[in-house]
């Protein structure tokens, strides 16, 4: 049996996603003309996600997250880490790019890995 606090979490966090990604198609393919909707419609996705994380954990009868300097730097190296790869597969697919677009999606790749035992530890 599904626990109400997965659930919450679930729909919030299939709305926000929808809302983000469909935001982020209407600012970033020109054919739409949608730039500042787009922004706009991103914004509220990403806002209902970080409601459904506050949301969630308070159901967990979780304690709020502490917001650490090590916090921060996996947050930083999650994100660098996005990019890495997002970058690689641009370069790979659409500058047609291949041989440097793959070592930079593997240095995105490698970094991604390294959250786990940053995040997770080691025992």
């Amino acid at each position: 049996m599904m626990k109400k606090s997965s659930f919450v979490a679930m729909i919030l966090g299939v709305i926000g996603g929808i809302l983000f990604a469909l935001g982020m198609c209407m600012a970033l393919i020109p054919e739409w003309d949608a730039f500042v909707p787009g922004v706009v419609m991103g914004v509220a996705g990403v806002l209902v996600l970080l409601i459904m994380i506050f949301v969630w954990r308070k159901m967990e009868h979780k304690n709020p997250i502490r917001v650490s300097g090590k916090t921060i730097g996996t947050v930083l190296l999650g994100i660098a880490g996005a990019l890495l790869l997002g970058v690689g597969m641009c370069l790979t697919m659409v500058w047609s790019n291949m041989i440097i677009g793959i070592l930079i999606g593997l240095v995105g790749i490698i970094v991604l890995l390294c959250l786990i035992p940053l995040a997770k530890g080691f025992k």
